[in-house]
């Protein structure tokens, strides 16, 4: 259907359309209301026959629209036209991250990767904050801006296809790469569904394919819920372990395993772009296990055995398998249905949430290396050895500390690790010079001397921010190995950063708005560009991308198309040409003076307007065709001789003389 020219909504005019997708073809547009350009998601045909789905799109829609953050597509509008069904977002200019990953055949950079999935994680945490799941997290899903900008679309959407009918499956099968084993399951799904989909699609973007593939969605399902993902490191060695870490985390199938927020997940991106080499990723879990399940199958207890006894009795066909055996074609896709039917109670397969036994947190400190590796093996806990360090209060080969910490009947898993910090005796050493040094440059100080360093922020006006400002041991102390030094770090002035979103070519409002909900301070001016709508954004003083203090005035040039307006001048000739109604006679007396004919030339802005002879006394002259944009400069000439300039504003006058 070709919908080029028609007006949704008697507002919005299609323009050109621009994509599509499983659900629905996306249409560049125009409103009229607020005169800017928009995009429209118009659903397809197979999908507005479904009552239950289109009343789930509108809601998840509506809902989606109510949220607002920088890495999220606005959701301007949805409505109805007829029989089309309709999603009116923010135009985007840029690529799909998939695009970009199709593009590069290989590993993105990793540290623009880790920045993007920082931006989707912070787009996340701001939905999971308002109760929205996206359930369809994908590289498909995400646009990078020409500035770089990640911007999530399709929020809630999901929803309405998950909870629709059979036909919506079609919708899913593309997607069945980024699901998470409950997803795939036909599970519950939670916020942590979403961060094991960002897990994927992090995978994906870093190693330059999926963690799993196969020749059909279910082999593909399967997979995310049977086998483990080969780490990313191993298939490019160039990946920072940290970054692996928090890969391998939002992979695990294990929901409690998993990140328990976007927000838990959004600081160990951050902390990696400043530690890529650091072990800081926690694989513990302290979170209660389900209770051992069970879903009834076909075939796999007494029950399922009589309910086979029951159909062969019922010499009634099975119309469903009466169907499969007539279309065998379709084996992928019933293979995919009767998977996400195991959710709703379906008979292909039975599948078990087993409980690993739990045992109390032994206390480990002030043991040895020995004893503590027996009393884990005992309790079948795994024991890792994390760092040794100097100590003195524990002498060498004493367990120091451990992780998770001894806290009374408080139990773990079996199988999981502890991690231990193994005491290297007593040794004496000298505190460095740490004043004036970078915090990292402090680090790697305090670990040469085999010091400690305990870190306290403190603002500070003179001090750049991440400078040590001052420390509490001086320089050239002895202490012992291991001993603390508490070192004073400079925070700057204190004021909260912020990072600043691109508004351009938005409408003032919503860009005033952006940018606002920033925190920052908008100025408004005003220029002209006949190319682009009016009102629009054409300029910002700060560019997008750029961090500064919370408060800080951002300067917006917004479009103003200037009318044309049209006025009218009055010249007094007689006073422009200096005529005198009497002259002097040879014998000296005045006697009438005799006005002769004289060439009058007027321009409005360089161009003729007016030229005519007139009688040199005439006090009256109007000229009615002055036009032009704002404030116009008209010049007067006699005889073709230059007489004189004037300025007139046609924004507040349409009338003026001229002397």
């Amino acid at each position: 259907m070709d919908l080029k020219g028609r007006l949704l909504g008697n507002r919005y005019e299609i323009i050109e359309k621009i994509g599509s997708g499983g659900m629905a073809t996306v249409y560049k547009a125009k409103c009229h209301v607020l005169n800017r350009y928009v995009a429209i998601k118009i659903l397809r045909d197979e999908f507005i026959t479904d009552e239950e789905f289109i009343k789930r799109f509108e809601a998840e829609a509506q809902s989606a629209a109510s949220i607002t953050h920088p890495n999220i597509v606005s959701v301007y509008d949805v409505g109805v036209d007829g029989n089309l069904h309709y999603i009116v977002m923010e135009l985007i200019k840029g690529k799909t991250l998939k695009e970009i990953i199709v593009e590069e055949k290989g590993p993105l950079p990793w540290k623009w990767s880790v920045n993007i999935a920082s931006q989707i994680a912070s787009a996340l945490e701001v939905a999971h904050k308002n109760h929205i799941i996206h359930r369809d997290i994908k590289p498909h899903n995400i646009i990078i801006t020409e500035d770089g900008i990640a911007k999530v679309t399709d929020f809630g959407i999901a929803k309405a296809v998950s909870n629709s009918t059979i036909t919506a499956f079609g919708t899913t099968i593309g997607s069945v790469h980024y699901f998470s084993p409950e997803h795939a399951r036909g599970g519950f799904t939670d916020e942590k569904s979403d961060l094991y989909s960002l897990g994927v699609v992090m995978y994906e973007m870093l190693t330059g394919k999926v963690p799993f593939d196969a020749d059909t969605p279910v082999s593909v399902a399967l997979k995310h819920m049977q086998e483990e993902a080969k780490q990313p490191i191993e298939v490019n060695p160039n990946l920072p372990i940290a970054v692996n870490d928090i890969i391998m985390k939002a992979l695990k199938k294990d929901t409690s395993l998993r990140y328990q927020s976007a927000t838990a997940m959004l600081l160990d991106l951050k902390r990696a772009l400043k530690e890529p080499n650091g072990k800081f990723v926690d694989n513990n879990s302290y979170t209660e296990d389900f209770p051992t399940q069970r879903f009834n199958v076909l075939g796999d207890d007494d029950r399922g055995h009589k309910a086979q006894q029951n159909n062969k009795k019922n010499k009634k066909p099975n119309k469903f398998i009466t169907f499969i055996k007539k279309h065998k074609v379709l084996s992928s896709i019933v293979g995919l249905i009767l998977l996400f039917a195991i959710s709703l109670g379906g008979t292909i397969a039975a599948f078990k949430l087993t409980r690993t036994k739990e045992v109390e947190i032994p206390n480990l400190v002030g043991k040895t290396v020995d004893e503590a590796k027996k009393i884990l093996e005992e309790n079948k806990i795994n024991y890792v050895e994390e760092s040794s360090e100097y100590n003195t209060e524990y002498e060498a080969g004493i367990i120091i500390s451990q992780n998770p910490p001894y806290v009374e009947n408080r139990k773990i898993k079996q199988n999981t690790d502890i991690k231990v910090v193994v005491s290297l005796g007593t040794e004496t050493t000298t505190v460095p010079k740490l004043k004036g040094l970078t915090k990292e440059e402090a680090e790697d100080a305090a670990d040469e001397a085999k010091i400690k360093l305990e870190f306290v922020e403190e603002t500070s006006k003179t001090v750049e921010s991440g400078i040590i400002i001052k420390q509490e041991t001086e320089e050239g102390a002895t202490v012992n190995a291991g001993d603390t030094v508490k070192v004073y770090v400079s925070v700057g002035t204190g004021v909260k950063q912020v990072v600043v979103s691109s508004v351009l070519y938005k409408d003032v409002e919503v860009a005033k708005q952006t940018l606002t909900n920033l925190g920052l301070n908008v100025e408004v001016e005003y220029d002209e560009d006949t190319t682009r709508s009016n009102g629009v954004v054409l300029k910002q003083s700060i560019a997008s991308g750029e961090t500064v203090d919370e408060g800080t005035t951002i300067t917006i040039t917004v479009n103003q198309l200037v009318e044309t307006k049209t006025g009218t001048v009055t010249l007094n000739v007689k006073s422009l040409t200096g005529y005198k109604d009497t002259t002097t006679n040879e014998d000296g007396e005045e006697v009438p003076n005799t006005p002769k004919k004289v060439e009058i030339k007027v321009t409005v802005n360089g161009e003729q307007v007016y030229k005519e002879k007139v009688s040199e006394d005439k006090t009256d002259l109007k000229i009615n065709n002055i036009s032009g944009k704002g404030t116009v400069e008209i010049k007067i000439y006699k005889d073709d001789t230059f007489i004189k300039t004037v300025s007139m504003d046609l924004n507040k006058t349409t009338s003026m003389t001229i002397e």
